[in-house]
């Protein structure tokens, strides 16, 4: 049956179906060794040959088991598949016989808490797109105590340094002392250190931040490094009942960072 190009690609494992739409026009992609540009092509996996970057992809895509894990990150890993400086990487707490995982959007390098890897591309693109409105709930504790008309702006939406303006956010104070303030911060969008610069941006920069829930997902019992693989019936709950067609066949399980799992 022919699919698109893009979701062939992200079924494989390669690239998300964003990522992979560049790789098309980049002249990355060849279908029976014709470079396609267009994004609108289509391929049968069962009849034609699709390359990325002179790499066969069918073979993956006949043998492909989608793979959720949910990892607690801790503060000072990459989330990244490679660094040239040589910085820890949240796919070496996970075991390498899943194959190649990669990041379902991006903590910074001193955020911690959930984090979604997966080799399912069609998955990440849902989580990922601000269309579909998956909460992204955070801790935040920040220098000094902001005026109320401060945190009402970010509310609303606040121009940053670079001149974006940020989507509305649901921001509510959960503690206070005389020097800090903590708060629960809701985000539908993930532009790059986002919740950081948006309190820089009144004058009261992030001391610590964690992300506590995905959607409806949470979970309070894993520590800092150990992991977790999603049951079949949260992939479903994210996906709906398309998703509810092809549950993963990996059962849920718990893992520390050295690989290891437990009950």
């Amino acid at each position: 049956m022919e699919q698109r190009l893009q979701k062939l690609i992200a079924e494989a494992g390669i690239a998300s179906r964003r990522h992979a739409e560049v790789m098309i026009t980049a002249g990355e992609v060849t279908i029976n060794g014709k470079i396609v540009t267009e994004l609108g092509t289509k391929a049968d996996p069962e009849r034609d040959h699709i390359k990325v970057r002179g790499r066969l992809i069918n073979p993956l895509l006949q043998a492909r088991e989608k793979i959720y894990v949910l990892l607690n990150k801790p503060r000072g890993y990459l989330t990244s598949l490679a660094d040239p400086e040589g910085r820890p990487l949240v796919s070496e707490l996970v075991p390498h016989s899943f194959g190649r995982l990669h990041p379902v959007g991006r903590l910074d390098f001193n955020t911690e808490g959930l984090l979604l890897l997966t080799n399912d591309g069609e998955f990440t693109n849902f989580i990922t797109s601000a269309r579909n409105r998956v909460a992204k709930v955070y801790e935040v504790k920040v220098k000094g105590v902001p005026p109320d008309d401060a945190i009402e702006r970010l509310r609303r939406g606040i121009a940053l340094e670079d001149g974006v303006r940020t989507a509305p956010a649901e921001i509510k104070k959960t503690d206070e002392s005389e020097t800090n303030c903590w708060y629960e911060v809701v985000l539908h969008e993930g532009r790059n250190q986002q919740i950081r610069r948006m309190f820089d941006a009144i004058g009261h920069s992030v001391i610590k931040l964690r992300r506590v829930r995905i959607g409806f997902l949470k979970d309070e019992r894993l520590a800092p490094k150990q992991w977790r693989l999603l049951a079949p019936s949260e992939v479903a709950r994210f996906m709906g009942s398309k998703q509810k067609r092809r549950t993963p066949a990996k059962t849920k399980a718990r893992g520390t960072g050295n690989g290891g799992r437990r009950e």
